[in-house]
């Protein structure tokens, strides 16, 4: 038996933006915006073709097929421009670069 006191579970994302995108696509669901079948459909393709180009190893590069297909889902319902999400993934890539180690990102 573990003590989850000297070996603490591991994270379930690796990564805060892993969860928030997470959370997104969940209440997009929830609040019937997004039908479930539908995402796992895409999400699946977008997986697919994701590990035609690479092995995938399960961490960063999951959730940047997630991320992919939820900025896809979002543009086909009209809910976020695709030219809108490139902007502002750049401003955040743009922003992380420009901050100082440590400090929180914040978009201009």
């Amino acid at each position: 038996m573990t003590d989850s006191v000297t070996n603490p579970p591991e994270p379930v994302f690796l990564e805060p933006w892993h969860a928030q995108v997470f959370a997104l696509t969940v209440h997009l669901n929830e609040t019937g915006r997004l039908d479930w079948g539908d995402w796992a459909s895409r999400f699946g393709a977008t997986l697919a073709a994701h590990g035609l180009r690479k092995d995938l190893d399960g961490g960063e590069d999951y959730f940047d097929a997630w991320l992919e297909t939820l900025e896809a889902v979002l543009a086909d319902l009209g809910l976020a421009a695709p030219d809108e999400a490139i902007r502002l993934r750049e401003d955040w890539r743009r922003a992380y670069l420009e901050t100082p180690h440590g400090a929180p990102v914040r978009l201009p």
